[in-house]
C-alpha cells in the first residue's frame, strides 16, 4: 500500500510556458529511459524477488520514481498551458497536440508513444538488478 500527499516534493513551478523545452522533456516521462519506465520496472520486479530486502528496495524506489512521474508531468502542464496556435506551431510540437491536445501523454520526444518493452522485467535476480543498472546510467546520461 501506498501513502500519498496530496503536494509534490519539490513544486514546479513555471511562470512562462515554452513548447520547445516541453518538446525534449517529454522523454523523461514516457521515453525509453523516462520516469513511467523506471517505476514501472521496480514495481512489476518486486513481486518476484526472492529477497525480502531487496523487495523493499525495490518498492521504495518504485513509489519514487511514481512521485518523478509526477513532478515531469507537473513541468509539461505548465509548460504547455495556454499556449497559442502559433506557438504551438512555431515549437514543433504541433504533432503532440494533434493527438492529445494539452493532455499529458507517455511519448518519448520522437513521438513514439510508451511501451513496456522498454521495461526489463525477467524473474531473475541478476538479470533484473543488471536491468536496473543499466535503465539508472542511461537515464542519468539522458539528464
Amino acid at each position: 500500500m501506498f501513502e500519498y500527499k496530496n503536494r509534490l516534493q519539490y513544486p514546479v513551478r513555471i511562470k512562462n510556458p515554452n513548447p520547445a523545452y516541453a518538446k525534449i522533456i517529454i522523454s523523461q516521462l514516457g521515453g525509453p529511459d523516462g520516469e513511467l519506465a523506471a517505476s514501472t520496472r521496480y514495481l512489476s520486479q518486486r513481486f518476484t524477488m526472492p529477497y525480502s530486502r531487496v523487495v523493499g528496495i525495490l518498492t521504495d524506489v518504485g513509489v519514487e520514481e511514481l512521485g518523478h512521474v509526477e513532478m515531469v508531468s507537473a513541468i509539461l502542464y505548465q509548460l504547455t498551458k495556454n499556449l497559442s496556435v502559433e506557438e504551438i506551431k512555431k515549437s514543433g510540437f504541433d504533432t503532440y497536440f494533434v493527438d492529445h491536445t494539452a493532455g499529458i501523454y507517455p511519448v518519448a520526444a520522437s513521438g513514439v508513444p510508451f511501451r513496456a518493452d522498454y521495461i526489463g522485467v525477467k524473474g531473475d535476480v541478476f538479470a533484473d538488478l543488471n536491468e536496473d543498472l543499466a535503465a539508472d546510467a542511461a537515464m542519468m546520461k539522458a539528464r
